[in-house]
């Protein structure tokens, strides 16, 4: 039964050592115990307002770069906008170009045209005259000859020119 009831001795023994060390603990261990813990308290408590101050900077940082965002995406649709109306510019000079070189030519080529149906017009001119002329000549030289010929003359005449 001296396991399960202790003496009196015992327990005076055990209460004094436990006293000693709880004196010892409590003048020498507590206070680095809490202090060191006070130290624990305070850094966690700077770390959780520095996570704070971090995260409030994180947030403005995102604002700030959606801003940025939006601005690089306005700026690029301005280039763009502005690329298109250069693009149609260069398109509708490029094409007023063309249609007045089309004019030009067009033009020139009416001229030319103009031109060549004045000379054709010359020249069958110039040649009925000469055909007229040389008519003439033989009509006189075969009047000259002959009265009643130059009439059947001049009628075979007609008929080869209208065959050439």
């Amino acid at each position: 039964m001296e396991l399960v009831l202790p003496g009196i001795g015992l327990i005076f023994w055990m209460t004094l050592s436990f006293l000693i060390l709880a004196f010892i603990l409590g003048k020498f261990g507590w206070p680095v115990i809490v202090q060191a813990l006070d130290k624990r308290e305070t850094k966690i408590t700077e770390s959780l307002e520095l996570a704070e101050k971090t995260r409030e900077e994180m947030k403005a940082l995102q604002a700030n770069n959606e801003q940025l965002l939006r601005e690089a995406k306005e700026e690029r649709d301005s280039i763009l906008a502005e690329a298109r109306k250069i693009s149609q510019k260069m398109y509708d000079e490029a094409k007023e170009k063309a249609n007045e070189e089309a004019q030009r030519i067009l033009t020139s080529a009416k001229e030319n045209i103009h031109y060549e149906q004045m000379k054709a017009i010359a020249e069958v001119r110039n040649t009925i005259a000469e055909l007229s002329l040389e008519i003439a000549g033989k009509v006189l030289s075969e009047e000259m000859k002959e009265n009643g010929r130059h009439t059947s003359y001049v009628n075979r005449l007609v008929d080869e020119i209208k065959l050439n």
